[in-house]
C-alpha cells in the first residue's frame, strides 16, 4: 500500500498560494455584502412600510430553506438564461454574500430589539430626535450583543467559500483540485488545504477577539 508523500506538495505552493489569496478575497467581499446586506434587511424588517416587510421576509424565508449550492447555482448559471451573465468570483461573493446576510438580519434585527424601550424614550425626553437616539443610544448597545454571533457568522461564511469552487472560482478547494489533477494525489492536498483553511481560521477569530475587545473598551 502506498503511504503518503508530501514531496509533491512544495512544486504547488504558488498555486496553492493563488487559493489563498482568492478565498481571503472571497471572504473579505462576501463578508461585506452580508454585513450590509444583514443591516438593510434588519431595518426594513423593523422600520419598513408593510408593503417592503412582507418582500423581505419572503426573501429571507427563501435564502434561508434553500442549500447554499443551490443558491450559486442558481446564481451562475440560472442568471444566464434570462440575459444576465455575471463572472464566477462576482456570482460567489453575491450568493454567499445574501445567504449570510439574512442569518446577520435576524441577529441585528434581535439586537436591536433587545435594547430596552425605555433608552429610547429617555434619549427622546431630552431633545435627541428619532434618528439621534437610534444612532447614538440604541446601536451603541445593539452592537455589543451582535458582535459575537455575527463574528461566528463570518468564520462560517470563510469555511462555506469551499463551495464556490463548483461554479469555478480558483479559491483553496479549486486550486488544490487541480493540484490532484496532475498528481494524483488526493489526500496530500486536501490535507495541506484542510491546514490552510485552519489558519485562516485561527488569523480570522484573533481578527474577531481583537474587535470584540475594543468594541467593549467603548462600554
Amino acid at each position: 500500500m502506498e503511504g503518503l508523500d508530501f514531496s509533491v506538495v512544495p512544486p504547488y505552493a504558488g498555486l496553492l498560494l493563488q487559493g489563498v489569496i482568492w478565498t481571503t478575497v472571497l471572504t473579505i467581499a462576501a463578508s461585506a455584502v452580508s454585513f450590509a446586506g444583514g443591516i438593510a434587511l434588519a431595518l426594513a424588517v423593523m422600520y419598513g412600510p408593510w408593503f417592503l416587510r412582507y418582500p423581505v421576509r419572503l426573501f429571507a424565508w427563501l435564502f434561508m430553506g434553500t442549500p447554499l449550492l443551490l443558491q450559486l447555482f442558481l446564481i451562475y448559471f440560472g442568471l444566464v438564461q434570462i440575459g444576465i451573465d455575471i463572472p464566477a468570483l462576482v456570482a460567489g461573493i453575491i450568493g454567499l454574500g445574501l445567504h449570510f446576510a439574512v442569518y446577520n438580519a435576524d441577529i441585528i434585527r434581535a439586537g436591536l430589539a433587545a435594547v430596552d424601550p425605555g433608552q429610547n424614550e429617555g434619549a427622546r425626553s431630552l431633545g435627541l430626535s428619532r434618528f439621534q437616539s437610534f444612532r447614538h443610544i440604541i446601536v451603541p448597545q445593539a452592537v455589543h450583543s451582535v458582535m459575537p454571533p455575527i463574528g461566528n457568522n463570518l468564520i462560517a461564511l470563510l469555511k462555506e467559500s469551499a463551495l464556490v469552487s463548483v461554479i469555478g472560482v480558483a479559491e483553496l478547494v479549486h486550486t488544490a483540485q487541480l493540484a490532484i489533477s496532475e498528481t494524483y494525489r488526493p489526500f496530500e492536498f486536501y490535507i495541506v488545504a484542510a491546514a490552510l483553511y485552519y489558519i485562516l481560521n485561527l488569523i480570522l477569530e484573533a481578527g474577531l477577539r481583537r474587535l470584540e475587545r475594543r468594541v467593549e473598551a467603548t462600554r
